[in-house]
């Protein structure tokens, strides 16, 4: 199974500005409200969730991560430290 970060929002064009942004680029979104990304490697979620947190004051989303199926935790500047040095712990290069 491939790991997910998965932004919801409830405000149109709050992802779109993120990922265009982050991604230093225009985004052009299907689902304003969802997007999905997956990862072959967890380690490889770590910036994105990083820059999220880091601006998570300037967007009105949340920020879901999947590593196993079914099962999604949600990402605040509460558990970012915890959930950062678990995927090094699990998944180590």
């Amino acid at each position: 199974m491939k790991a997910t970060i998965n932004f919801f929002s409830e405000k149109e064009g709050e992802i779109k500005k993120f990922l265009s942004a982050y991604y230093a680029k225009n985004f052009i979104l299907y689902n304003h409200l969802f997007w999905k990304k997956e990862f072959e490697n967890p380690i490889d979620m770590i910036d994105m969730i990083s820059c999220f947190i880091d601006n998570n004051d300037k967007f009105q989303m949340n920020l879901w991560i999947s590593l196993d199926k079914d099962i999604y935790i949600c990402i605040g500047n509460h558990n970012l430290d915890k959930i950062i040095r678990y995927l090094y712990e699990r998944y180590p290069y």
